[in-house]
């Protein structure tokens, strides 16, 4: 998968899926980070959780750590994550603000939020206007959350994916 060839995962990293669903990415998350690494899946439908139990224990992955988030707290531990990921997943949350400063809480000092949403610039794009934002949207919410863009990837058909660091005072 193109999207996740550019997460540039190694062995022994922690990462995070936020808004994990029953697994369609943490568990190729958990097999790219490896025994060494670890996997934080964050959801919050317990029923969701249960299923990517069952999905790990399949597959017998044992590095995913689950945890059940609150809508305004992802619960991740301080300084944990070199990545956040978040597939369509952010303009889903019904307090940004609060969930950003959880997840920027979370990060190592060179830790980054990847996030993928659907293009709202491209009216060819099938899914419906709720569910896409623009790249002007998504900056500046997280630029007014202490975040700085750090990369971009251009080359999804339909999402834009976006690399976010925190802002230092130096920066």
């Amino acid at each position: 998968l193109l999207m996740r060839e550019q997460l540039k995962m190694t062995p022994g990293m922690t990462v995070c899926d936020m808004g994990s669903g029953n697994g369609y990415h943490t568990l190729p998350m958990a097999e790219a980070v490896g025994k060494e690494g670890k996997v934080y899946a964050v959801e919050v439908q317990p029923e969701m959780i249960e299923m990517l139990h069952q999905r790990a224990e399949g597959k017998g992955l044992t590095n995913i750590v689950s945890i059940l988030g609150e809508m305004d707290d992802p619960k991740l531990p301080p300084a944990s994550c070199d990545m956040i990921l978040l597939v369509d997943v952010y303009h889903e949350f019904s307090h940004p603000e609060p969930m950003l400063a959880g997840m920027r809480k979370a990060l190592k000092p060179e830790g980054v939020i990847v996030m993928v949403e659907f293009r709202a610039e491209d009216d060819s794009v099938p899914i419906k206007p709720e569910h896409k934002m623009t790249k002007a949207q998504i900056k500046k919410e997280y630029f007014s959350n202490g975040f700085k863009l750090v990369r971009e990837f251009d080359g999804l058909p339909w999402q834009h994916m976006m690399f976010f660091g925190v802002q230092k005072p130096s920066d």
